[in-house]
């Protein structure tokens, strides 16, 4: 197995100003990335953004009408899906019923004309990365959807392809099996060192399994980070709202009190902080900031340091998740969510008066009107 520690840095897979046509709608316009080797990119983003259409061009279902497509730097030009070195699992495993799990593993194998003895010897090896030793002879019809998915994944494994491509991987599993297979899943990959595309339009399966998350809306790339760059940094409103939730304030920036922080005046006429410098004819902004970097503050709490904002408001709705409480609180800005772990002490009830507190630090501010 490969150590991801000492995975290369060389470029497994290029795409470069891809573009595909359906009729008159272009699904992919002028879409370009790279992979590095042992990395794990994810391509997430709502139904219809092209995130499918671009894995599809990679295997090889669908040619590319522009662009280039390279696999450890060759052209994948006219190549169909079975000549180019990339192992796929489909959304729906896509396993043979009539053959067990041993046979499903070993398919790609045997076509490869790998010894018997070779065979049987990697697909214990397989079985037991996916720990389901002990299932060889089984048949998938009596498996669950978990252990269907772990033999499918072994199956793309086995036959160790340059490129690994995952559509919606966990999709068809309920939430609790999905949530415990997406930490069994980053294990495997992170053990075999596999160079990863994840396509999804979960977020938690998004932020969870990839080192880099490419955001796709009307089949372009919106952003590309690291799963805290596209978090915590979002480049576009359309990022901000996708991923996550997001608490906004409409308005402008005005004139900044100093070098640090600038002011932004609400649509309701709030003065917040916010940090850095904007110019105030640019048009129109919005402030985006996450409900957990929201605290619930006494009524009479005062903005003593530069960079604090407080919003007066009363709590109109509670919600009780367990691991956290979500406040709803309404004041003057409209509908704030607040997210809060579950701790121990008093709880917030509805009709309670409050202040919001957070802090410029915590604020994005993102053009309505990007260029």
């Amino acid at each position: 197995m490969v150590d991801p520690m000492h995975a290369s840095s060389e470029t497994v897979i290029e795409v470069r100003d891809l573009v595909k046509r359906f009729g008159q709608t272009t699904a992919i316009d002028r879409v370009s990335f790279s992979v590095a080797a042992g990395e794990t990119v994810s391509l997430l983003g709502p139904s219809g953004c092209g995130k499918t259409t671009a894995l599809r061009l990679i295997s090889g279902f669908e040619q590319p009408d522009e662009g280039a497509i390279e696999i450890a730097g060759e052209s994948m030009a006219g190549k169909r899906p079975y000549e180019r070195n990339v192992g796929m699992l489909f959304q729906h495993y896509a396993l043979f019923p009539h053959m067990t799990v041993a046979e499903n593993i070993g398919y790609g194998l045997k076509h490869r004309r790998w010894r018997k003895a070779d065979i049987a010897a990697r697909v214990a090896e397989m079985l037991g990365l996916v720990q389901l030793q002990g299932f060889e002879n089984r048949w998938p019809g009596k498996m669950s959807g978990g252990q269907q998915q772990r033999v499918a994944l072994a199956r793309v494994l086995a036959t160790s392809p340059k490129l690994v491509l995952l559509d919606e991987p966990l999709s068809a599993l309920d939430a609790k099996l999905r949530d415990e297979l997406r930490l069994e899943l980053k294990r495997i990959l992170t053990f075999v060192g596999s160079t990863t595309i994840v396509v999804t339009h979960d977020q938690d399966e998004a932020m969870s399994l990839a080192d880099r998350i490419i955001v796709m809306n009307r089949g372009r790339i919106e952003q590309q980070g690291t799963p805290d760059e596209i978090y915590m940094q979002p480049s576009t409103v359309f990022v901000a709202s996708f991923i996550g939730r997001a608490n906004w304030f409409h308005g402008r920036v005005s004139s900044g009190p100093g070098d640090r922080y600038s002011r932004f005046i609400t649509q309701a006429g709030s003065t917040l902080a916010i940090c850095g410098t904007k110019n105030p004819a640019d048009g129109r902004w919005s402030a985006c900031v996450r409900p957990e970097r929201i605290s619930v503050v006494a009524p009479e709490a005062r903005a003593d340091k530069p960079g604090d904002n407080l919003l007066p408001g009363a709590v109109v709705d509670v919600v009780n998740l367990g691991s956290e409480f979500h406040y709803v609180v309404d004041g003057v800005e409209g509908r704030v969510m607040v997210v809060e772990p579950n701790r121990r002490g008093p709880r917030l009830r509805k009709g309670d008066r409050v202040s919001l507190f957070f802090h410029a630090d915590d604020c994005v501010v993102l053009s309505q009107d990007p260029g």
